[in-house]
């Protein structure tokens, strides 16, 4: 089903102009969240350079998510913002480019001084691109 949602947006966001519009309204401003691409991200994971943020539900994150990653739902990334390193870039992800929790993760972390920007994509696509993934016991 994931799939089938992920080509339907795809092809939409390819072919129809008000996709934009209404993602832009949908999503508010996005200025000051920074995107990294999946490629970039697959590096930097593989240096070891980052710490990568699951928003998602608990349960979506159990089902499935980026290797490494570590479950911080929306709800509790305030307190959890406490324990994350000040010195390495964190970086976000959800499920996918419309969706508005990575969005406003980064921002409730740069809000707390932590240096964060947001996946360009979300988790449906990193694993469609047979990036590594992890599916938690």
């Amino acid at each position: 089903m994931g799939e089938l949602w992920a080509a339907v947006r795809d092809v939409a966001g390819r072919h129809v102009a008000e996709v934009s519009v209404l993602a832009d309204e949908y999503l508010g401003e996005r200025e000051g969240v920074e995107q990294l691409s999946a490629e970039e991200l697959a590096r930097r994971l593989e240096r070891g350079d980052v710490v990568v943020l699951d928003v998602r539900p608990t349960a979506e994150f159990r089902a499935g998510h980026i290797a490494g990653a570590r479950s911080a739902p929306l709800s509790t990334l305030n307190d959890l913002a406490g324990e994350l390193p000040k010195r390495r870039e964190i970086v976000a992800y959800c499920r996918g480019p419309y969706c508005v929790c990575a969005d406003d993760a980064v921002r409730l972390l740069r809000g707390r001084g932590l240096k964060a920007c947001r996946l360009e994509a979300g988790y449906p696509e990193w694993r469609r691109a047979g990036l590594p993934v992890e599916i938690a016991s």
